[in-house]
């Protein structure tokens, strides 16, 4: 096993922690493996790759979704400096929907987030110059792109620092009250 693979409070989100083989010139370590993914049930299918740099500390990017037919699986990683990721379940017949979860994510522990269907996902950086890579299952599709407000009180998500760069349109969020909760196409 190359992968250690912990489910969080919400079903289908998990952290992913890579099993290193260390010596004396550094470590080798699976970023992803089909076979482990298959074993725990996850996605294996994988459409775009994206990175995202953020040149300073409080960097907020999101809350973002797809709706269907376009919602998007992730599994990110952070490959420079820290992030606090974090992921809403906006999926309409969850047991935890409108819950949130977050995790710090660095080049220092290398942890990476599962996303699945259905959720919202965003993160503030916790350092100056960091980089984010992220695998995505579905085309990204402009006109099915959500944005939750990243401070909605319903949500009431634990920022561990105030975000201090945002975009007009992370600004300008949907609140969960205002957003159609994602049904997903056979039960996913």
């Amino acid at each position: 096993i190359f992968m250690k693979f912990d489910p969080t409070i919400l079903k289908g989100n998990f952290l992913i922690n890579l099993e290193m083989k260390e010596d004396d010139r550094g470590f080798f370590a699976r970023y992803f493996c089909e076979k482990e993914f298959v074993d725990q049930g996850l996605n294996t299918k994988w459409v775009q790759i994206n990175t995202s740099a953020s040149k300073q500390l409080g960097t907020l990017r999101g809350l973002h979704y797809q709706k269907e037919p376009s919602a998007e699986i992730k599994l990110v990683r952070c490959l420079k400096g820290a992030i606090w990721d974090v992921v809403v379940d906006l999926r309409k017949d969850s047991d935890t929907y409108g819950k949130w979860f977050g995790a710090k994510l660095s080049d220092e522990n290398r942890t990476m987030m599962y996303v699945p269907k259905g959720f919202a996902h965003g993160f503030v950086s916790l350092q100056p110059n960091t980089e984010i890579l992220y695998l995505v299952s579905e085309f990204y599709t402009p006109n099915l792109e959500g944005t939750l407000m990243w401070s909605d009180e319903t949500v009431d998500i634990n920022w561990p620092i105030t975000p201090k760069i945002i975009s007009d349109k992370d600004k300008n969020g949907d609140s969960l009250n205002k957003i159609i909760p994602i049904k997903l196409k056979n039960n996913e």
